[in-house]
């Protein structure tokens, strides 16, 4: 569903425009990933800020566990030099697969679902590692992959304390060709408060979670009765709906050789703004179609 471009992407404007360094750890995937991943960087210019460090699938357990722990370790370098780091991993979910490979060659008696005994202890020592400090910021963006789209795996569950936001991808936004197939409403933040980001900012993310929240409820009732049944007021949620679908398309520039469309880059305060204008009725009367792959609205 993309989790691998949607994190090229975010190395790619994060370290490009804001200037900072980048670590990327690469833990268990295949290597023509990794591969892409390094040829976008160089075609971005930004790889002279990022470090790169992989530890394939095809490499030993010890190898791939390692990984994780050395491009944790290079960022905590770079963020006594530089003062601010971002961490990269992808993914969590491999790196505790090499922790329970690793710990069955041990010796050691498997855990829930095979994973390995201290499987909280490892996540933890990992994540905690991630902080703040008197030389500077350390900030992590982590993919996990769900086995059988699994909520309630032991690694996503040990996972998820220590993150102050989450995001999920969705299969369903992707087979209708929205991408990156971010699902609102799967989706949560500590940060998203209006001392934080502000009264505007607040006040969209709620109502376009509303809209939504309220489209899903009304899928059972429009396949039976269809949307001349609805009322006026369900109607309205119905449009302003599909367009916020359509408009949470984004072209991303390291895709652009697959979508034919250039990448943009939206502030975000252009960003609330045109979600602002669709959920007060300001694109009622314009086509879906018009708001697809649109980046932000002019």
């Amino acid at each position: 569903v993309g989790k691998t471009l949607l994190l090229t992407e975010l190395i790619r404007n994060i370290t490009g425009r804001h200037k900072v360094c980048g670590v990327f750890a690469g833990i268990g995937e295949r290597i023509r990933e990794g591969y892409e991943i390094w040829q976008d960087l160089q075609q971005s210019e930004v790889l002279k800020r990022t470090s790169l460090v992989f530890g394939c699938m095809s490499e030993s357990p010890g190898a791939r566990l390692r990984a994780g722990l050395t491009a944790l370790t290079l960022a905590e370098y770079q963020q006594e030099i530089s003062g601010e780091v971002l961490l990269f991993v992808d993914n969590v979910a491999r790196f505790a697969q090499a922790g329970s490979e690793v710990s069955s060659l041990l010796g050691r008696m498997p855990g829930p679902m095979g994973c390995s005994p201290t499987l909280e202890i490892d996540i933890g020592e990992f994540e905690e590692r991630i902080a703040t400090t008197y030389s500077g910021t350390m900030t992590s963006i982590q993919t996990a992959y769900l086995p059988a789209d699994d909520p309630s795996d032991p690694v996503v569950v040990a996972t998820l304390p220590h993150m102050h936001a989450v995001a999920e991808l969705s299969r369903s936004l992707c087979e209708q060709g929205i991408f990156p197939a971010v699902n609102p409403l799967a989706a949560a933040s500590e940060l998203l408060t209006p001392k934080i980001v502000g009264a505007e900012h607040f006040r969209v993310a709620q109502e376009v979670l509303r809209i939504m929240q309220r489209h899903q409820e009304l899928q059972d009732l429009l396949a039976v009765l269809g949307v001349e049944e609805l009322s006026p007021e369900d109607q309205v949620i119905l449009t302003r709906a599909r367009r916020l679908f359509r408009f949470l398309s984004q072209p991303l520039a390291v895709a652009e050789q697959l979508t034919g469309r250039k990448g943009v880059y939206v502030p975000i305060e252009d960003t609330v703004r045109s979600f602002g204008e669709i959920v007060d009725g300001v694109h009622d009367a314009t086509p879906e179609n018009e708001l697809y792959m649109l980046g932000g609205i002019e």
